[in-house]
């Protein structure tokens, strides 16, 4: 069943790198009429608009954004005051257009995590906020990511199949697929990983604590699966 616009709804999707957060969230918008606010390509989109020099300054402090793409590049997280403020300002433009979404990659510190779920509690109410972990193997999270690609125009994910590992044109688009130079490097993802288990997973239980159910789901198997389990624990 559709959303309607008047019923407010946050589906909040957490995972490792290579989790298929992204192609779980891109499945939701479409099923239940979501908007997908997706934390790396607002980021993306953010660092490609940005001019040479340029900042964001937040409480008296700049944040230059050639900092926070060097940051982004290498696997480490950017800064979270950067990130939070990026996506707060989004999620009340959305909100302002009554827009219910599925976010993926986001919060990813504790600090983000404090800074932007008391403002989606605020604008959408507590009671229509879910939040799903998908679990996998650190193995499994570098085989996925070393073997990603997406679209050279509108980012779509390419997963690594059989049937794929051959293709050079997105079959959704047209356009030339390529590969996150250094972002999907095997070193790079082990990076992300330590950062993940580091400062992400702690967010778990500060969400639990807020009285937020986080519904842990295994994130092995086809795509249809996965999400087959993700519309289980959400109802």
């Amino acid at each position: 069943m559709k959303n309607s616009k008047s019923k407010k709804l946050i589906i909040i999707l957490l995972g490792p790198p290579g989790s298929g957060k992204g192609t779980q969230a891109g499945l939701l918008a479409e099923k239940l009429d979501l908007y997908y606010l997706e934390t790396s390509k607002l980021l993306e989109e953010a660092f490609n608009k940005s001019k040479k020099g340029g900042f964001i300054k937040i409480s008296g402090q700049k944040y230059f954004f050639s900092q926070e793409k060097n940051l982004w590049k290498k696997g480490i997280l950017c800064t979270p005051s950067f990130v939070s403020y990026l996506i707060k300002r989004k999620i009340k433009e959305l909100n302002e257009k009554k827009e219910s979404l599925v976010i993926a990659g986001s919060p990813r510190t504790l600090y983000e995590g404090k800074a932007i779920m008391p403002l989606l509690e605020r604008l959408y109410s507590k009671k229509n906020i879910k939040v799903i972990l998908i679990q996998v193997s650190a193995e499994e999270s570098i085989f996925r990511n070393s073997h990603r690609r997406i679209c050279e125009l509108m980012r779509h994910p390419i997963l690594y199949s059989p049937e794929t590992k051959k293709l050079k044109f997105c079959p959704l688009d047209g356009s030339k697929l390529i590969r996150r130079k250094g972002l999907d490097d095997p070193q790079t993802i082990k990076i992300r990983l330590k950062e993940y288990r580091e400062r992400t997973l702690p967010l778990v239980e500060y969400l639990e604590e807020r009285g937020l159910k986080v519904k842990k789901i295994n994130g092995q198997g086809s795509v249809s699966k996965i999400f087959e389990r993700i519309l289980k624990a959400l109802k």
